[in-house]
C-alpha cells in the first residue's frame, strides 16, 4: 500500500459520519435534561490564557504540569487549548458579571478539549465532554442535583450497572490538618513511591491519592482516609449529600480516597462507573465532579460557592458499543427523486425545495444521468417510492411515482406531487 503523506494528529481522530449518530444522541440526551433542569447553554472559547488553568486548576497537578497544548501568539500572550470546561466557566461568570443575575447560575456545555496523554485505555488528546456548573449555591441539594443529573443522562442512554464513587474532600479548615497527616504518613514510604508522586509530596500531597501506578495503590490503601478528619461543617455537608442520594435512590459507594485531578475542588467529589464485564472499561470513569467553592476568588471574582460534573463523550460512547445500546436512526428516507435531461435536473431542484417546506424527507442523485444507476440506488437506500422526472415530463409538467416494493407507476401532476406523497406516507 502507498505509505499516506498526512494522517491526524497522534491521539485524534476523525468523527466519521457512522459515529455521528451517537454523538447526535448524547446531545439530544444532554440538552433535553438540561432544558427540564434550567440549565442555560454557554459556548467557551476553545483557547483561553494559560494562566487560567494554571490558577485555576492548580500548578502541581498533572493537567497544568504535562498535558496542556500550550503556544505563545505573535502578540505575545500565553495561551492554552482548554483541558477542561469548569475554569473558562468561571472566568465566563465573573467576566460577564453573572454575580448580578438572579443566583445560582446554571449553565452547561458540549465540545472538544484537549490533553497531551497517552492515547491508550479509551484516552483520547481530543476528547468531547459535556458539562453542568451550579454557580452561586452552598447547598448540599445542589451537590446532590449535579450527581442526579449525571446519573440520569446515562440512564437515559441506556447504560447498565451504574454506581457512583463519592468523597468528601474537606475545606480550608479540615484538609491542612489531613494533609499533614498525609504527608507524615507517605514520607516514611516515600522511597517506594513512583517518580510522580515523590514530586507530588512536596508539592500537594492530595495528588498522590490520584495515583493509577500499581505500587502507588497499594501504598495508598493504608493511608489515613479524609472521612476520618472532617471539620463539623464539612461533615454534615457530606451527611446530607449522601441523605439526598438515598432518597432519589442512587446507588453509591464510600470512596475515602477519591479526591479527582484538580486542586480548585472541596467537600465534595464524585465519579461515575459502570460495573462492565470488561474489567478495563470498568476501571474508567464515565464523568465525575464535585464541589468548587475557592475557584472563583482566586480567579477574580468574589467568593463564590458553586459545584458541577462533565461527562466523556467518548467513554460514553465505547461503553454504548460494549453494552450492545442500538442508536434509532431516525425514518429512512422513503421518497428518491430521479431525474433524466437538462430541464429535469432545473425542475428537479425546485421540486427538492418543495418537499424541504414541507417537511418531508427525500433522497436523490443529481449528478447523475442513468436511470437505472438512480434506481439501483433508490433500492439501496430501501426507498419506498421513487419520483422519475424525464424530459417528456418536465415539459407536460408531470412526474411519474414508481412504487419500489410493486412496480407499479402512476403519473401525476407536478405541482400535486408534494400533496400526493404526503398521503402516502401516512397509508
Amino acid at each position: 500500500m502507498k505509505k499516506l503523506k498526512f494522517h491526524s494528529p497522534k491521539g485524534m481522530h476523525d468523527v466519521l459520519p457512522e459515529a455521528q449518530d451517537y454523538y447526535r444522541k448524547i446531545y439530544e440526551v444532554v440538552s433535553s435534561a438540561a432544558d427540564f433542569y434550567g440549565f442555560e447553554k454557554i459556548d467557551t472559547p476553545i483557547l483561553e490564557e494559560t494562566e487560567l488553568f494554571s490558577k485555576g486548576i492548580g500548578l502541581a497537578t498533572d493537567i497544568v504540569k504535562k498535558e496542556m497544548y500550550s503556544l505563545k501568539t505573535k502578540g505575545g500572550d500565553y495561551l492554552s487549548l482548554r483541558p477542561e470546561g469548569t475554569a473558562p466557566v468561571a472566568r465566563a461568570y465573573i467576566e460577564n458579571g453573572m454575580k448580578n443575575w438572579p443566583q445560582p447560575v446554571k449553565l452547561w456545555y458540549f465540545g472538544p478539549f484537549f490533553r497531551y496523554e497517552k492515547p491508550q485505555l479509551k484516552k483520547y488528546r481530543q476528547f468531547w465532554q459535556f458539562g453542568f456548573e451550579i454557580l452561586g449555591e452552598s447547598n448540599s441539594v445542589a451537590d446532590a442535583q449535579i450527581i442526579q443529573i449525571l446519573y440520569v443522562i446515562l440512564k437515559e442512554l441506556k447504560l447498565k450497572n451504574l454506581f457512583v464513587k463519592v468523597n468528601s474532600i474537606g475545606c480550608n479548615q479540615c484538609r491542612p490538618y489531613y494533609k499533614k497527616l498525609l504527608t507524615s504518613y507517605f514520607k516514611s514510604r516515600e522511597f517506594s513511591l513512583c517518580g510522580d508522586c515523590k514530586r507530588r509530596l512536596r508539592e500537594n500531597v492530595l495528588r498522590i491519592l490520584d495515583c493509577k501506578e500499581e505500587n502507588c495503590q497499594k501504598i495508598k490503601a493504608g493511608a489515613p482516609q479524609t472521612l476520618d478528619h472532617l471539620c463539623d461543617e464539612c461533615h454534615l455537608h457530606f451527611k446530607e449529600v449522601l441523605e439526598f442520594l438515598d432518597e432519589i435512590e442512587i446507588p453509591y459507594n464510600l470512596d475515602p480516597y477519591l479526591v479527582r485531578g484538580l486542586d480548585y475542588y472541596s467537600k465534595t467529589v464524585f465519579e461515575i462507573f459502570s460495573r462492565d464485564e470488561d474489567e478495563e472499561t470498568s476501571q474508567i470513569a464515565l464523568g465525575g465532579g464535585g464541589r468548587y467553592d475557592r475557584l472563583i476568588k482566586p480567579l477574580g471574582g468574589k467568593e463564590t460557592p458553586a459545584c458541577g460534573m462533565a461527562g466523556g463523550v467518548e467513554r460514553i460512547i465505547d461503553l454504548m458499543k460494549i453494552q450492545d445500546v442500538k442508536i434509532f436512526k431516525g425514518s429512512k428516507k422513503q421518497i428518491f427523486l430521479a431525474q433524466l435531461g437538462g430541464l429535469a435536473k432545473r425542475k428537479s431542484l425546485k421540486l427538492l425545495e418543495d418537499f424541504r417546506k414541507a417537511k418531508i424527507k427525500v433522497s436523490e442523485s443529481f449528478g447523475r444521468d442513468s436511470l437505472k444507476a438512480q434506481l439501483n440506488r433508490a433500492n439501496r437506500l430501501g426507498s419506498k417510492y421513487t419520483l422519475i422526472l424525464g424530459q417528456k415530463e418536465a415539459i407536460e409538467n408531470s412526474i411519474i411515482v414508481r412504487n419500489m416494493e410493486t412496480g407499479r407507476q402512476e403519473t401525476v401532476k407536478l405541482e400535486k406531487v408534494v400533496e400526493v406523497m404526503r398521503k402516502k406516507l401516512k397509508k
